[in-house]
């Protein structure tokens, strides 16, 4: 009697399971006594396979017609497998998995493709394993060479993620909020190097014109916001001249904030640049033919010294495969040069784009479907070292990339924020901008992920009205005599930002017409660590009784010689002089507090001496030029430091008339 009771209860069991896993039909046998339920489903599914199958860009549309049907039955292996279609070909594609594996078990028979698919689907949920198991099984139905190079990619793509995983990168990844993400897309973040300044493209609602696109998307525009002690503010339209009626998207920033590369699409895809200046940017204008060809160019960044210009670019004539990373470099007469792929360590037979140049110069990011990628596009980093060799890209690992797409990544100048976008099940709605906040911590940093830069920031105003100017910054190579590069400072705000990689004597010369120049030194070793220095300056008219100290003048030790790296400073006096030649200037050696004040006063002296004669040599009348040394008499630094002893030791020239 027990064991019958026990077969019973048994057949029961494998009798409910049996009738779980059953594929239901949408039919009057299944569902008779919901005749009006049954024809609205039947409906439904209808029409979104209009819209999924027979019109493009309607996916989102269908899917919700779908799951309306899938209130009323969801134990049908056609409708999972549809709705797993749709997750599949939506920026939520890791949602697919539950739906195809539905399918999958109410019907193994439900498409041809469902094997692929469900590899597909694990694939996108870090299940490797499995996905690996349905990939293989996969390929055995394959016949075209193509397509199964393709699975083997995915394969591929598995492995790398299983060891990727092994080793998850330190990093907290916060997503930014509502100031800046909608429940449309934000993707292309672009940050000053200062990390005060972001501007990033959206495709949300009340774009410039109103326009919808084919893909259900309102037209992209250009946003920015500023980063205050509170957080990034409200982000703002850019307005106009950058955005219009059409598509109008950021693809690169210099380092200063004072040019936007933006991207238009005609001729195929072209790269424009825009000028800042005060609050608003100029219209828009192709940065060169040598760059934009009638091939697909697109994301573009500039070296910190605006010399050397990197891009992305589908040119079939010089790509490794798709599209591949290029650099143009400035002549001497201001022309871009003719484009240089950046060579197969870098370039895949695959697509690289999105990249980002790092203000030290050296390292460039940008996302990839080649290499050691999980899947999608990952983001990788190289670094050119001094022969102009570039490493072999390294995979900047999980969580901050994903078996989906994983783009846009860009760094300040400190290496200690980053931004990026991503979709990411906690997102507010497709892409999302977020940003990246890795730990420091100097004695563990590998050596190969250490930033040797110096970031000099500021403004420049007028010293007696505090007005700010509009002036010319220029960082000179001291030991080359050559100048390195030229910005303008901001004509509203009089603000400025330069980078200066480690491993050189920099100059830093701050001139505008009617002013007395302003200098600075910055004597980096190779060796040198990211440091970030604000320097406001305030500029003198030329005027009788102002002063300048000339820091970049250097002389050997304990000697009135010259050194060669002082030319170019000097160069500057003469040139002011030059250009009012009523001037007449008092030039002034001073020392610290070390030694006699004999000693001290013939060196400051004889040092003085040495500058006026440089001047006379270079053709200044010597009625215009007088000297004098003053030892320690005159300090403007503390004398019991080494830093305050340092400024002690200084030339200067005082103005005594100019008329």
């Amino acid at each position: 009697m027990m064991k019958n009771l026990l077969l019973f209860f048994v057949s029961i069991i494998v009798g409910f399971a049996a009738y779980s896993q059953n594929d239901i039909a949408f039919s009057k046998r299944n569902f008779p006594n919901q005749p009006n339920e049954l024809s609205i489903a039947k409906k439904q599914i209808k029409n979104a396979n209009i819209l999924v199958y027979n019109e493009t860009n309607r996916i989102e549309e269908g899917l919700k017609l779908y799951m309306k049907a899938y209130e009323f039955n969801p134990n049908n292996a056609d409708l999972n497998f549809k709705i797993g279609y749709c997750y599949y070909n939506t920026t939520q594609k890791y949602d697919c998995l539950e739906y195809f594996l539905k399918a999958y078990e109410l019907n193994q028979k439900v498409d041809k493709k469902i094997k692929f698919y469900l590899a597909r689907a694990y694939h996108l949920n870090y299940k490797f394993d499995e996905a690996i198991k349905f990939y293989s099984e996969f390929i055995t139905e394959l016949k075209s060479v193509e397509e199964i190079d393709n699975i083997n990619k995915y394969i591929t793509e598995c492995r790398n993620g299983k060891e990727i995983l092994k080793d998850t990168t330190k990093v907290e990844i916060i997503n930014l909020g509502k100031n800046i993400n909608t429940e449309y897309r934000e993707y292309g973040p672009m940050i000053t190097a200062d990390g005060s300044k972001l501007y990033f493209t959206s495709r949300r609602k009340g774009s410039t014109g109103g326009k919808i696109a084919g893909d259900g998307m309102y037209y992209e525009d250009i946003y920015e916001s500023t980063k205050t002690e509170t957080g990034w503010t409200k982000a703002r339209s850019v307005g106009s001249p950058l955005n219009s009626k059409l598509h109008d998207a950021v693809v690169g920033l210099s380092p200063d904030g004072q040019s936007l590369f933006v991207y238009v699409d005609q001729n195929g895809g072209d790269i424009y640049v825009s000028k800042l200046r005060g609050s608003r940017w100029s219209k828009p204008e192709s940065i060169s033919e040598s760059i934009n060809s009638k091939y697909h160019e697109s994301s573009a960044c500039i070296s910190y010294d605006n010399k050397t210009m990197y891009f992305i670019s589908d040119n079939p004539e010089l790509s490794h495969g798709g599209r591949d990373i290029f650099y143009s470099t400035l002549d001497r007469d201001g022309n871009w040069s003719a484009p240089t792929n950046l060579g197969p360590v870098v370039n895949t037979k695959y697509d690289e784009v999105d990249l980002f140049l790092h203000p030290d110069g050296r390292t460039v990011y940008f996302s990839s479907k080649g290499h050691n990628t999980m899947g999608g596009y990952d983001i990788f980093k190289t670094i050119k070292d001094k022969n102009g060799n570039w490493s072999t890209p390294v995979n900047l690992g999980y969580p901050i990339n994903t078996p989906l797409d994983d783009a846009f990544f860009v760094t300040t100048a400190s290496g200690k924020t980053a931004y990026f976008a991503s979709v990411r099940p906690e997102g507010m709605g497709f892409h999302d901008i977020y940003e990246l906040r890795f730990p420091q911590d100097e004695e563990t940093t590998p050596e190969e992920d250490k930033i040797f830069l110096t970031l000099v920031k500021g403004v420049v105003t007028d010293k007696v009205t505090s007005f700010p100017l509009e002036a010319f910054v220029e960082i000179i190579d001291n030991n080359a005599n050559e100048i390195v590069a030229t910005f303008v400072t901001n004509s509203q705000t009089g603000a400025y930002i330069v980078n200066l990689p480690s491993g050189k004597n920099y100059g830093l010369n701050v001139n505008k017409d009617g002013y007395l120049f302003h200098s600075e030194n910055f004597n980096l070793a190779d060796t040198s660590a990211y440091q970030e220095i604000t320097i406001d300056i305030e500029l003198q008219r030329i005027e009788v009784g102002t002063t300048v100290v000339l820091k970049n003048i250097f002389f050997d030790y304990d000697k009135a010689t010259l050194r060669p790296e002082s030319s170019a400073e000097l160069d500057r006096v003469v040139n002011i002089l030059a250009k009012q030649p009523k001037l007449k200037i008092e030039i002034s050696g001073h020392t610290d507090n070390k030694g006699g004040l004999a000693y001290n006063k013939e060196l400051s002296k004889s040092r003085a001496k040495t500058v006026v004669d440089y001047f006379i040599d270079k053709g200044i009348e010597k009625d215009r030029l007088t000297y004098e040394g003053y030892a320690y008499e005159k300090p403007i630094a503390d004398n019991d430091t080494d830093e305050g002893r340092q400024l002690n030791r200084r030339v200067e020239f005082k103005v005594l008339s100019n008329d």
